[in-house]
């Protein structure tokens, strides 16, 4: 399945309401307030890469309170679940 992991800068004082908003999107599948130079961690899981990319312009990063975003697309999973075997994410 199609993954990509966004990273956002926020308002600061809005991080934890910002992260509730995206958990109601559909395929937004976790979202984790981080360190460093980004607020927040959003992993978006769809069924097809025109999907994710609906998602990620129509709906994340017009979320109110985020400032800027940079997105990776993941190639692969290396899962510890699956003994560190690779699992393809397509």
């Amino acid at each position: 399945m199609p993954t990509a992991i966004v990273l956002l800068k926020t308002d600061r004082k809005r991080v934890t309401g910002i992260a509730e908003n995206l958990l109601e999107i559909p395929d937004v599948s976790e979202v984790y307030s981080v360190s460093g130079r980004h607020d927040l961690l959003v992993v978006i899981k769809c069924e097809d890469l025109d999907r994710i990319e609906s998602v990620i312009t129509d709906q994340v990063i017009k979320t109110e309170g985020i400032l800027e975003s940079e997105t990776m697309f993941a190639f692969r999973s290396y899962d510890k679940r699956e003994g560190g075997k690779a699992i393809d994410v397509d």
